[in-house]
């Protein structure tokens, strides 16, 4: 059996936006462009995950790949978030803080960040052929090269593992960005600073296992992410 979705597909340059990802509010942050969609996506490897687990709301972190125009995320067959309802609707979302914007008064500071919301029913991955294909999309996402290094998955790993694929077609995107905004209002003439304080994550040197044998280093995959900026 083989998957019913392609995962390279040729989809508008453009969202489509739907009652759930239209902005009610702030409309100016708003981005219908899948170009900003697909960044936001391929800066990160953690999302959170909110599903309802027998009338509760739940919202799980968890990692995630992007294979084209779906997006892939996996656990534990256990695991009650993924496996609850699979006729369910979800919602992803996945978030990048780019600093703080402090300003003059208090009411006006906020956050620039990048956020993605996606929505939609989830198909189960059960194809072991495509459930190793996502395996390997998750894995090069969150750590290019690590696929090829690293044994791969058995079919009993298979088995204890579920997939989830999610359509990136219904998704709201919503950018912040610059400084604040009472520049021109009468709190100008406090004299008090005002401006942004830009937040960065960069990856650290590779630490060993401690029971790694002596003379076993790093592979170059891993050690040229050291220093490197994530998101």
């Amino acid at each position: 059996m083989t998957h019913t979705e392609p995962p390279h597909t040729s989809p508008s340059h453009t969202l489509p936006p739907t009652d759930r990802t239209r902005l009610r509010r702030m409309k100016e942050n708003a981005s219908f462009e899948r170009s900003d969609l697909e960044a936001i996506l391929d800066a990160g490897f953690v999302c959170h995950l909110g599903v309802v687990v027998e009338g509760t709301p739940m919202v799980v972190p968890t990692v995630y790949g992007r294979d084209g125009q779906q997006l892939y995320v996996h656990g534990s067959v256990a695991s009650r978030s993924l496996a609850a309802d699979p006729e369910a609707e979800i919602c992803v979302t996945v978030t990048h803080v780019d600093g703080l914007v402090l300003a003059r008064s208090v009411f006006e500071h906020g956050v620039n960040y990048r956020c993605a919301m996606i929505y939609g029913v989830p198909r189960p991955v059960t194809d072991d052929a495509e459930k190793t294909e996502a395996l390997r999309v998750l894995t090069h996402h969150c750590a290019p090269g690590q696929w090829d290094y690293a044994r791969r998955p058995n079919r009993k790993e298979l088995a204890a593992t579920t997939v989830l694929a999610l359509s990136l077609e219904e998704a709201s995107v919503k950018i912040s960005a610059g400084p604040p905004d009472d520049g021109r209002s009468p709190d100008a003439e406090l004299g008090l600073w005002a401006g942004t304080l830009p937040l960065t994550s960069r990856w650290g040197a590779p630490t060993a296992d401690p029971l790694l044998p002596h003379g076993i280093t790093a592979p170059a995959h891993v050690v040229a992410r050291a220093g490197t900026r994530q998101g």
